[in-house]
């Protein structure tokens, strides 16, 4: 099973991205936190992406930042090849699923949260 990035990761218990950390944690899949907020998920660091990290073996990328935030990470998101992209409600954005699915990248408007509570992750 390969990584999944979590895109806009924040140390804010409250948020959507935090939850979906928790239960990846859970359920044994590893996962890496990126944003823009410093802090801790799950006891991992956050990484910045404004440095575009490179990682290696990423299956999934979640998206948790809306359409209009995405668009100057396309080129980034896309170098990471993923198998999936995974638009959770809120994030959905054709232009990025178009130049994503032209890669050969499987695109879901789902929802991590209930992919993850229904076993279809």
């Amino acid at each position: 099973m390969g990584k999944t990035v979590i895109i806009g990761s924040t140390p804010k218990p409250y948020k959507y991205a935090q939850q979906a950390a928790q239960m990846l944690n859970e359920r044994d899949h590893e996962f890496i936190p990126m944003g823009i907020t410093e802090g801790q998920v799950q006891g991992k660091s956050i990484l910045n992406i404004y440095d575009k990290p490179q990682i290696e073996g990423v299956e999934t990328i979640t998206l948790y930042i809306n359409s209009k935030r995405q668009s100057e990470w396309y080129d980034y998101l896309l170098s990471l090849s993923p198998k999936r992209i995974i638009f959770n409600p809120g994030t959905e954005n054709q232009e990025l699923k178009k130049l994503a699915e032209a890669q050969g990248i499987e695109c879901l408007e789902a929802c991590t949260l209930v992919m993850l509570s229904v076993g279809v992750y």
